[in-house]
């Protein structure tokens, strides 16, 4: 492999990625709805910029869920705040969306993935800047038809963005009133139903023109970039956190996320 390619790769994701750690430390969020964009700009900016590209960076994104997911549930279980009733009853919904995901995403341009992503990342965000930690439908999780529906649709949409099960489990929890911090870890079990079986499938996808040692849609130095400097700034993002003040983090947060799908719908539509 030439190494005027690889290094300077090497560099700008441990740049990118050692960034997404600390801002996953300091919203307390999983590293998805941040890398995605961040794997979007590397691969980008170093020429690896093909109609398969968002492949990549949803499938990297979601194989270094497999790793801060399980360690994120390990560490909630040991403080018992997992709800396993939750995770068991909506694992096969979440896994089958997943699937679905995965093969509705192998067959979209990179420019559209790029605009669904910008649209989600936008609710997520308007969501985030305005939503009240109050709001409730219900006294409890919903029942089997209505889990049979939002299960799907929420490993599908999470597949569709790279993400785990934070950004779209922890509201739909809280908002049938889970506890916030049973709905944090809980969520990150969902991570896992998300991550592990779209993974699997973004193995065998064949991307043309992928960056250098990439295994299906998976890049290998992008995730193992990722696994260990998210593990080395998180931490320091999370002290950060804990010194401000958590509305005004969540507003910063909001906005951060508004600009960067403001970003990415006018790279997948104007370049």
């Amino acid at each position: 492999m030439d190494l005027s390619v690889l290094l300077p790769l090497v560099g700008i994701l441990v740049v990118a990625a050692g960034f997404a750690g600390i801002l996953a430390g300091l919203f307390g969020v999983g590293g998805g709805i941040i890398l995605v964009p961040a794997y979007f700009y590397v691969f980008s900016a170093t020429g690896f910029d093909g109609p398969q590209l968002m492949q990549i960076c949803l499938a990297t994104s979601l194989a270094s869920i497999i790793v801060t997911s399980t360690r994120s549930v390990m560490a909630h279980n040991k403080r018992g705040a997992v709800d396993w009733g939750i995770l068991k009853s909506w694992a096969p919904g979440i896994a089958l969306g997943a699937v679905v995901g995965v093969l509705i995403a192998a067959g979209l341009r990179s420019d559209a993935l790029a605009v669904i992503f910008a649209v989600l990342a936008t609710i997520v965000g308007i969501y985030l800047a305005f939503g009240r930690k109050d709001w409730r439908i219900a006294p409890q999780m919903p029942g089997t038809v209505t889990r049979s529906i939002l299960s799907p649709v929420l490993g599908f949409l999470s597949v569709l963005m790279g993400i785990g099960g934070g950004s779209f489990g922890v509201p739909l929890m809280t908002l049938y009133s889970v506890p916030m911090h049973r709905a944090v870890a809980t969520a990150a079990g969902f991570g896992l139903l998300i991550a592990v079986p779209s993974v699997l499938g973004f193995i065998f996808v064949q991307v043309d023109g992928a960056p250098p040692w990439t295994l299906g849609a998976v890049n290998g130095p992008a995730f193992l970039i990722t696994i260990c400097m998210t593990v080395l700034t998180a931490p320091l993002g999370a002290k950060l956190a804990h010194a401000l003040d958590a509305m005004v983090l969540r507003r910063v947060f909001a906005v951060f996320i508004l600009l960067v799908a403001a970003n990415m719908m006018r790279e997948a539509l104007w370049g």
